[in-house]
This record gives structure tokens, C-alpha cells and sequence, in this order.
């Protein structure tokens, strides 16, 4: 009688830099070190890009408004970003997941999932590869890792947080489901706080009660993300570590220090943005068929405009123009509008990209 082997366990690590941005501040000033800290702009209209633990005692927590967070914290220290350095950092950290595994599926500069169930070293253990990749970024890069270890994304994202800053967590298949059903669903990763709002208007606030929930419902409710709530529900995540994942959009925005009602000086603030995403879109050989505006008020409403092209965009001026008649499709603007952005999608490279999506901060 032949008896089919069943699939091995997949063994999936989340790997998360602790206070990214703030931490390589801090490691390359040492005046900086145990100090409350923020990295982003202090003026009136800045935002907070990432904050110490230190900051984060306070209350100060990333995207939040320079002025909030001066406000919580009244010795807090800002820091201009230095998105060159993070990404050199970014670098060496990925050149060590690939000592242990090719499949490596970056989300952003400071995380990546991991599938180390084969892996380089032909180590059996998933938590002591994730000791070995942390202890070798400490060492190469003096920072701090925390990581998630279990048999799927979902859980090895939301095992990364149990034991932050600078350590790690297992969630087997064993404990999975059960991790699952007492956990707030606003705490999901990929359940946001509008889809939160969402669910506890149907009495859905923890796994339990979306467990409680039948597929047709989810769908119903919830659309093509429906699947995936019945799934992650009885801790099951199917998706696979994707290290060929592409590259959806590249955009850069900016805050302005006071709010623009006219339209020729809206206008003029588009350029400095488009070159900035053209110009990364050069460096790496990306063409681009979509071009979208953003535009948000003083009272944080948003609106957004696109155009798609039959063929790539081609230099910064056509982008300019079609971003300038976007804008004034809006016009005259309802608010005055406190944030312009500019997004390029639809896009064709040659070389495979490991970013799902870049923001390119000014």
C-alpha cells in the first residue's frame, strides 16, 4: 500500500528591526543613546517617522504630528531622517537572511518573512536559526531584531510583537488556533481600524468571534478579504513567502509648512516631487503607465485623481503635465490642502524588485 508523505511544516520567521530608523540614530551618536528620540521633522506640520523606546514611553509612536509628540514628551529630540543610511543598513541585513535562505520576502527597510523549513544551513530548528540571524546582526550591525517563528505569516508576524524589543517568539501548530481565538481583532495584522470599526458593528472583536462566523457571511461583509478572515480565524494562512514579490507603486509626498489655497502654488510643488520619484525610477530601470495624485485638506479628508497612459511615461515634464491637470481637476479646492502627493503605478522594470511599495519621504 503506498501512503503519500504529508507536506513538511512550513517554518516561517518574521523578522522585525527594533525602532529601526531611531536605533541606527542612536548606535552612530552615542550622545543619543537612552534618550528620548524621534526621527522626522519638528516643525509645526512634521511627523513623526519613528520614535525610540525611550519616545515610546510617552506615548510617541510613528506617523504621529511632531507638535503631539513634543507635546507628550516636552524633551523629546528630533532627528532628520537619513533614508541612505537605513537603506545601506537595510542591505547588510538582507545579505545575512540570504545565508540562510532564498526565499526571503521583505516588507519594508526593517522586516522581511523568512521560509527557513529547508534552508542553507540545514538546521532543524526554527527558533535557533532566528537566535543565529539576530546574534548576526547585532554583530555585523550593532542594532537590535526581534522575530515571530511559526507555520504560517499571520502567526509568525503576530509572534514577533510578543516579545519586542530584541527577542523572539514561537507559535506552534499546536497553540495556533487557541492564540488566535483570544486575541482582539484590532491587534490582526491586515485588519486596520476602519475593518476593526467594521467587525465589532457585527459583534466581531475577537478571533473567537470571527471564528464564530460562517465563510458566506465573511464574504458577504467583507468581500474578497473574506477567505482570509475564515482562514487566519482557525490560524490558517496559506500564502507563501513570495521573494519575487513586485514592486506595486513608487510615490513621494510632502506636508507643507502652512496650507495652499491657490492653484498655481499647488502646482509648483508638484515638481520637486515628481522629480524625486522619476528620478528613483531611473536609477532602477522602472517605467511607469499610472499617474496619481493625492491630495489631503486641512481638515485630513483626501481626495485622489489618476490617469493611465497607453504607453510608459516617459520624462518628468509629462508627468508634471498630467500631475498639474489632475490637480486641477479638484480645483477650486473645497479646503485649503495641507499634503500634495504624487504615486506612479502600473509599473514594468527589468530587474526584480523586493519592495511591495516604496514612499518616498521629503
Amino acid at each position: 500500500m503506498n501512503v503519500m508523505a504529508l507536506p513538511p511544516i512550513r517554518k516561517i520567521i518574521h523578522v522585525d528591526m527594533d525602532a529601526f530608523y531611531a536605533s541606527v540614530e542612536q548606535r552612530d551618536n552615542p550622545n543619543l543613546r537612552g534618550l528620548p528620540l524621534a526621527v522626522g521633522g519638528s516643525a509645526a506640520r512634521g511627523v513623526v517617522a519613528a520614535a525610540s523606546y525611550e519616545a515610546r514611553t510617552f506615548g510617541v509612536h510613528s506617523a504621529m504630528p511632531s507638535v503631539t509628540a513634543k507635546r507628550k514628551c516636552p524633551d523629546l529630540i528630533f532627528v532628520s531622517p537619513r533614508f541612505e543610511v537605513y537603506r545601506q543598513v537595510s542591505h547588510q541585513i538582507r545579505e545575512i537572511f540570504a545565508e540562510y535562505t532564498p526565499l526571503i520576502e521583505p516588507l519594508s527597510l526593517d522586516e522581511a518573512y523568512l521560509d527557513v523549513t529547508e534552508n542553507l544551513k540545514g538546521m532543524e530548528i526554527a527558533t535557533e536559526v532566528a537566535l543565529e540571524i539576530r546574534a548576526k546582526i547585532k554583530a555585523v550591525t550593532g542594532l537590535n531584531a526581534s522575530a515571530g517563528i511559526s507555520y504560517n505569516k499571520f502567526l509568525a508576524k503576530m509572534a514577533s510583537d510578543l516579545n519586542k524589543p530584541n527577542g523572539q517568539a514561537v507559535i506552534t501548530p499546536k497553540n495556533g488556533p487557541g492564540f488566535v481565538e483570544g486575541l482582539a481583532v484590532k491587534k490582526f495584522h491586515g485588519v486596520g481600524p476602519a475593518t476593526a470599526e467594521r467587525m465589532k458593528s457585527h459583534g466581531i472583536e475577537t478571533g473567537l468571534d470571527l471564528k464564530s462566523k460562517p465563510l458566506t457571511f465573511l464574504q458577504q461583509h467583507f468581500g474578497k478579504s473574506g477567505p482570509y478572515f475564515y482562514g487566519i480565524a482557525r490560524g490558517i494562512d496559506e500564502r507563501q513567502v513570495r521573494p519575487d514579490r513586485i514592486r506595486k507603486s513608487v510615490g513621494a509626498e510632502d506636508t507643507f509648512v502652512d496650507d495652499i489655497s491657490d492653484l498655481s502654488l499647488a502646482k509648483a510643488e508638484l515638481r520637486p516631487l515628481v522629480e524625486k520619484v522619476w528620478r528613483y525610477c531611473e536609477s532602477h530601470d522602472i517605467t511607469a503607465k499610472t499617474v496619481t495624485v493625492k491630495i489631503k485638506y486641512s481638515d485630513f479628508s483626501q481626495a485622489t485623481r489618476s490617469k493611465t497612459v497607453s504607453d510608459s511615461v516617459s520624462d518628468t515634464e509629462m508627468i508634471i503635465n498630467i500631475a498639474e491637470v489632475l490637480l486641477a481637476s479638484v480645483a477650486p479646492f473645497k479646503r485649503p490642502v495641507r499634503l500634495l502627493g504624487v504615486t506612479l503605478s502600473s509599473l514594468n522594470t527589468q530587474q526584480t524588485s523586493q519592495e511591495p511599495q516604496l514612499a518616498l519621504e521629503l
